[in-house]
């Protein structure tokens, strides 16, 4: 746990992120809908943590929800995620932060496409990094290369 605090806590955040990352990975905030960087991407690659650059979320997981943000069925594993309750602007939904970072990434839902699941991982791209897959070796990421169809 307090690995999580000292990583979304380190003063160098508000430097290497855009205030916009900062707002929203740190302080919680929600990026404008469809006025984002993923959200209508369909390019094959990873998804990763924009706070330390776990992977979170593969491409062929992801579908168009209509929601203005970058949607996926799942992610890459499920203990990569942290599910928290959050009743805040008077609404009780479920909070999806990563594990390693804490970083917080957007909601979960229950109104996904039933034949991927039927979870919608409604997810800021301002939480994100997106790695192309024709990239994913010279990043460090070839290990997951694999899962990207």
């Amino acid at each position: 746990m307090s690995n999580q605090k000292n990583t979304i806590q380190d003063p160098s955040l508000k430097i290497r992120l855009t205030p916009l990352q900062y707002k929203v990975a740190v302080e919680n905030a929600t990026e404008p809908p469809f006025d984002n960087a993923y959200h209508n991407k369909f390019e094959k690659g990873i998804y990763v943590d924009i706070v330390n650059g776990k992977p979170l979320f593969v491409s062929n997981d992801k579908f168009e929800s209509g929601c203005g943000w970058p949607a996926f069925s799942k992610p890459i594993d499920p203990n990569l995620i942290t599910k928290l309750p959050d009743n805040s602007h008077g609404m009780t939904r479920t909070e999806v932060r990563s594990t390693d970072a804490d970083t917080h990434l957007g909601h979960i839902f229950s109104d996904g496409p039933k034949e991927l699941g039927g979870m919608r991982y409604c997810i800021n791209s301002a939480s994100l990094r997106f790695v192309p897959l024709d990239k994913m070796d010279q990043e460090g990421y070839g290990d997951f290369k694999s899962l990207v169809h």
